[in-house]
């Protein structure tokens, strides 16, 4: 399931490179909403529940899951300032375009060297049910950034219902 949701921020981003280039601004304002939103219920389900099961049941590699966590830190505090913002401001496509190395850089970390380790480490049954809680939380993940909120349970649970 985050594989799959890399797969859709990563055509987002390729969408938003290719308005940029010919100067779109009705696409990029679009494009970066959803990029929004998409990023926001991500970050937030691995959050509530994918980093705090691998902290877990492998606490040796807690240290790649704090370092997951301040890049998520820093992407939210970028969306939301993002949210303020469109195409005519001086430092959108800049912004967005930092926003995009910095998220290729985690999904190629995480893909790269964490989900590995946890494929390996819990097999199948326990990764089905991490996926279905993941699956549940998306249902009251917030569509916003929140970088103020704190990061790890009990206080970044979600108990609102998303808008579909």
């Amino acid at each position: 399931m985050l594989k799959n949701d890399h797969k859709v921020v990563e055509r987002l981003f390729k969408q938003f490179e290719k308005a940029k280039k010919a100067d779109d601004g009705d696409t990029k304002v679009e494009v970066v909403g959803r990029i929004i939103e998409e990023l926001a219920v991500h970050t937030s389900i691995e959050e509530q529940v994918f980093y705090p099961a691998v902290r877990e049941e492998l606490p040796e590699i807690e240290d790649t899951v704090l370092e997951g966590l301040e890049e998520h830190h820093i992407a939210k505090w970028t969306l939301s300032e993002l949210e303020g913002m469109g195409p005519g401001d001086e430092r959108f496509d800049a912004k967005v375009t930092v926003l995009i190395e910095s998220v290729r850089h985690h999904v190629e970390e995480e893909e790269g060297e964490l989900f590995p380790e946890v494929r390996k480490a819990l097999g199948r049954k326990r990764l089905g049910q991490i996926g279905d809680s993941m699956e549940q939380a998306k249902e009251t993940a917030p569509t916003r950034p929140r970088p103020q909120a704190p990061d790890t349970p009990p206080g970044n649970v979600s108990t609102q219902r998303r808008r579909s």
